[in-house]
């Protein structure tokens, strides 16, 4: 049997992690290492970390940031943000990262995908989508990808995309709606199902989780593996072991 995750997510600025609406208006939510224990108490599945202003400021991942969680986390912990080259993700993996995620450069380059999976395993690596709704007539996909935070259209579809990345070689896929996040207003279910039912490899909804019912959703109407949040976690709103807790009760498959 496939446990479904509950991931929570730290958006990490300027050394702190960090909470917006549609990847804007960004809060101070509190400290990551703090952060990643209190995680790995309440028994999350993984935990993902994401640098968010690395690809907007064009520079790496902040690795001193990043080893201070990675020194306490307990639980597999993939990082993302600024990761350009199979150097760049070496340097992660050398101070005890788990996975990689790589977005914007993987659109950039997609070869990268192919490299990275050969050289570390494709269970070592995660491409992020972030993805967008376009209106009927707009001359875009009606689902497409954003890159750089979400400040970038590119024309992709987000179905082909998702098979493309997984014909390279990807591991698993983390798809983010940026309409949907921040907002609590629930996962886009449409998104997520079109991706899930395109292809084989995991798909980890994110963006606009805001109570235990979008939590549920995400698994059995929009097939996806696994359900990352971070606003309902970081603030208090929803704790890994309620999380659980109702999904079982649901009859979703998770490690209590």
């Amino acid at each position: 049997m496939k446990y479904v995750k509950v991931i929570p997510c730290l958006d990490v600025k300027e050394g702190r992690v960090v909470k917006g609406v549609k990847f804007v208006n960004l809060k101070d939510a509190r400290d990551p290492v703090e952060a990643a224990e209190a995680y790995c108490r309440q028994g999350a599945d993984e935990l993902v970390f994401l640098d968010i202003m690395a690809t907007v400021e064009n520079r790496k991942t902040r690795l001193e940031w990043v080893k201070r969680v990675a020194q306490k986390v307990t639980i597999p912990f993939a990082v993302g943000g600024g990761i350009r080259s199979i150097e760049d993700m070496k340097d992660l993996f050398d101070i005890g990262v788990t996975k990689v995620s790589i977005n914007t450069s993987a659109v950039k380059n997609p070869m990268l995908i192919t490299e990275a999976s050969k050289k570390f395993g494709k269970d070592k690596l995660v491409v992020a989508i972030d993805g967008k709704k376009n209106p009927p007539g707009s001359g875009s996909p009606r689902l497409e990808v954003v890159v750089k935070s979400g400040e970038e259209a590119t024309g992709i579809d987000i179905v082909e995309w998702a098979k493309e990345v997984e014909k390279l070689g990807a591991g698993e896929i983390l798809l983010t709606s940026k309409d949907a996040d921040g907002t609590k207003e629930g996962y886009d279910l449409e998104m997520t199902k079109a991706v899930a039912e395109a292809v084989k490899i995991p798909v980890t909804a994110s963006g606009g989780a805001g109570k235990l019912e979008h939590l549920y959703e995400a698994v059995a109407i929009a097939r996806a593996s696994a359900v990352l949040a971070a606003s309902i976690f970081h603030f208090g709103e929803i704790s890994i072991p309620e999380a659980k807790r109702y999904l079982k009760e649901k009859g979703i498959p998770v490690k209590i």
